[in-house]
C-alpha cells in the first residue's frame, strides 16, 4: 500500500519541523507554514501503525474547502494548497487548547453521561437523556492541547481562565468563533442530508495578533455526521445511528479491547480492514462535500509532495 507514512524535507528557507499525530509542519523563513496531512490514523490519541490510503489528501481537501466555506465568518490561515495533502498558511501561535462543540449527546460525551457524569468540562448535561439525543443548544467543551504523544484532556472555561491558558479577551472571540464555526458547519452538512453532531476547532494567533483558524474543520477526524435521513426514527427504536466520522474505528478499536489505556496492545489491522477504512474515508468525502473523490497519484507520495512545494515556494 502506497501510504504517507513520514515526511523528512528541506525546504528552502526551512527553520523547523513539528509532528503531530497526523500533521506535518514545516516553518518556512519565520512567516510560513509548510502542513502535511499524512495518512497516519489517530484514535484515543494512539497512533496507530499502518497508515490508511488517501487519508491525508481527504483531510486535507475537506479542511481546503471548508476553510473557503466559512472565511466569511471567521479569518483562517490558510493561504495556498500546492499539493492534494498539502496546505500552506500563515505562521501562527496556536493556543493550548481545541475548542469542542457538541450538539447532540454522542462519543465521548456519551460515554462520560453512561459512566453517571452529568457535568463535562464545566458545562451541565440534563437528566433523562439518551445517547445521540440533541442537547436543547451546542455546548462548548474545551480540551487541553496536549504535546506529541500525550493525551488531550478535558478542561472548563473557568480553569482556562484561571491558568492564564487563555485570556478573557481572546477566549470570548474564541467562543464566538466556535458557534459561527458550528453553526454554518450545520447549515452546510444539512444541504448534504447530515446533521453536524459535534467538532473540533483550534485557532492561533498571527504575527500581528489576529487570530484565526487553523489546521483542520469538518473533517471526519475532527467532526462526526450523522444522515438525516432517518435519525428521529433511529432515535425513537433506541437503535444505533447511521454516522459519518472516524467513530467506526473507535468502536472497531473498543470491540477489540482497546481505548488506549495502559498495557492495551493495538488489535492487528489487516490489509482487507485497512482497504475498508479507506474505502470509508472516501464515502466521508464524497458524502460531506457532495463531489466525487479524485485520488491523486500514490506512486511516490514523497516526491510528488516534494515538487509541488518547491514550484510553489519558488514562485
Amino acid at each position: 500500500m502506497n501510504t504517507l507514512i513520514d515526511t523528512n524535507f528541506n525546504f528552502p528557507g526551512q527553520q523547523s519541523v513539528y509532528k503531530g499525530k497526523v500533521r506535518e509542519v514545516y516553518t518556512i523563513n519565520g512567516d510560513l507554514l509548510v502542513m502535511i496531512a499524512t495518512d497516519r490514523l489517530s484514535a484515543f490519541d494512539v497512533v496507530m501503525p499502518k497508515g490508511i490510503p488517501y487519508k491525508g489528501q481527504i483531510l486535507n481537501q475537506i479542511a481546503t474547502q471548508m476553510m473557503k466555506a466559512t472565511e466569511d465568518l471567521v479569518p483562517n490561515w490558510l493561504i495556498a494548497t500546492p499539493d492534494p495533502n498539502v496546505s500552506v498558511g500563515h505562521l501562527c501561535t496556536p493556543f493550548k487548547v481545541e475548542m469542542v462543540i457538541r450538539g447532540y449527546m454522542s462519543g465521548h460525551a456519551a460515554r462520560e453521561y453512561k459512566a453517571g457524569k452529568r457535568i463535562l468540562c464545566g458545562v451541565p448535561m440534563p437528566d433523562g437523556m439518551k445517547e445521540n439525543d440533541k442537547f436543547s443548544e451546542p455546548i462548548i467543551t474545551p480540551s487541553t492541547k496536549a504535546d506529541n504523544g500525550a493525551h488531550d484532556e478535558d478542561i472548563s472555561r473557568e480553569e482556562i481562565l484561571s491558568k492564564g491558558i487563555v485570556s478573557e479577551a481572546d477566549y470570548r472571540i474564541l467562543e464566538e468563533y466556535t458557534r459561527k464555526l458550528f453553526q454554518r458547519g450545520t447549515e452546510v452538512a444539512t444541504e448534504q442530508g447530515l446533521i453536524l453532531v459535534d467538532t473540533k476547532y483550534e485557532f492561533g494567533k498571527t504575527k500581528d495578533g489576529k487570530i484565526v483558524l487553523i489546521d483542520e474543520i469538518h473533517t471526519p477526524d475532527s467532526s462526526r455526521y450523522f444522515y438525516a435521513d432517518g435519525y428521529a426514527e433511529r432515535q425513537q427504536k433506541g437503535e444505533a445511528q447511521k454516522q459519518l466520522s472516524k467513530e467506526f474505528v473507535r468502536q472497531w478499536l473498543i470491540s477489540n479491547g482497546f481505548q488506549g489505556k495502559e498495557g492495551q496492545q493495538i488489535p492487528d489491522m489487516t490489509d482487507a480492514y485497512i482497504n475498508s477504512v479507506s474505502d470509508r474515508y472516501v464515502e466521508l468525502f464524497e458524502n460531506i462535500t457532495g463531489t466525487t473523490f479524485d485520488k491523486a497519484d500514490v506512486s511516490n507520495i514523497p516526491n510528488r509532495i516534494k515538487e509541488n512545494v518547491l514550484r510553489y515556494l519558488n514562485n
